[in-house]
């Protein structure tokens, strides 16, 4: 009796353990739900006089002039889905080429320091890379590769306005490929492990029926991994929509719009961090304020959309099956 009586305790006990357990994991999710909600109340509250003042002109102005209160986020928003755009352009192959070289490819004794080194540039701090880009990268670019893309590709049609002006160095592309150098180790890495977690019987299938090393990852370590893949595209796009000190040094801060890609110009992380301690009157702070919701909506729209692409190869990938 007393044994039965011990163990409906114990089955008690443990019943209140995992409900406990329960609620609390239901609490953290929950809880981040809901600090998620509370910031986008508080920008949306710290933005309303600029939505105020400005309504749908605000994403359609190229103006920004705080001395007649004059402001439009064209330029911002312009500027960061370009050098984002330029990031990911560079990134992805080179990250795509590293992680194949380092899974199929690298001599065993060379995988592992080669993979230290790809996770150590991942913690370089990002001011780093900017005083790196402002006083080694951009003046080699002014002097050698910039001309080269205004005598060769800036007379070409359609393209060429992408490719003219002056070669100052800063600009756009500099901080694009700046960017693209930041997010690589990110890319890289996850792309790396992912790539690792392929069975090898998958793997050593395909070798055996005569498929080279690139069919074995075309169509089998690809479909096997891809979303990780597009996981680790998502983190870096990420850092590059964010990134703030690297892209200030680099990117020229001029509130202009050009579509050449080698004048300067200014995202919203470095408008915010430019303009935001010195902004003065409630409009110009709460056109700051709503530059930021903009970048928070851009990041939920790219979130979106490559849930929706995972969503649609899964589906392709059933149909198929």
């Amino acid at each position: 009796m007393t044994k039965l009586k011990t163990t409906e305790s114990r089955e008690k006990f443990q019943a209140f353990l995992d409900l406990a357990f329960k609620l609390t994991t239901r609490f953290f999710a929950f809880a981040v739900l809901a600090l998620l909600a509370g910031i986008i109340i508080e920008l949306f509250i710290g933005a309303m006089p600029s939505i105020k003042a400005f309504g749908w002109k605000f994403f359609t102005s190229t103006d920004w002039n705080p001395v007649e209160v004059k402001f439009g986020s064209v330029i911002q928003v312009y500027g960061t889905l370009v050098t984002s755009l330029i990031a990911l352009l560079i990134g992805i192959p080179v990250s795509f080429g590293i992680a194949l070289y380092l899974t199929e490819l690298s001599p065993k004794w060379l995988k592992r320091p080669l993979g230290i080194a790809i996770e150590l540039l991942a913690g370089i701090p990002s001011i780093i890379y900017g005083m790196w880009g402002l006083f080694v990268f951009a003046p080699h670019l002014a002097d050698h590769f910039q001309p080269w893309l205004i005598d060769h590709l800036g007379p070409i049609p359609g393209i060429g306005m992408l490719f003219q002006g002056a070669p100052m160095g800063i600009g756009m592309l500099t901080a694009g490929i700046i960017l693209g150098i930041m997010i690589i180790p990110f890319i890289a890495s996850v792309m790396r492990d992912v790539f690792e977690i392929v069975p090898p019987t998958l793997k050593e299938s395909a070798y055996a029926v005569g498929c080279t090393t690139w069919e074995v990852v075309w169509n089998v370590v690809l479909p096997y991994t891809k979303i990780g893949v597009v996981g680790g595209i998502m983190l870096g796009l990420g850092r590059a929509l964010g990134e703030t000190m690297a892209v200030t040094f680099v990117i020229g801060n001029a509130q202009n719009f050009s579509f050449s890609l080698l004048d300067p110009g200014s995202s919203i992380a470095s408008t915010l961090a430019n303009e935001f301690n010195e902004a003065f009157g409630d409009v110009y702070t709460s056109a700051l304020i709503e530059l930021g919701l903009i970048m928070f909506v851009i990041t939920f729209i790219v979130l979106a959309l490559s849930k929706l692409l995972l969503f649609q190869l899964g589906k392709r990938e059933g149909e198929k099956t």
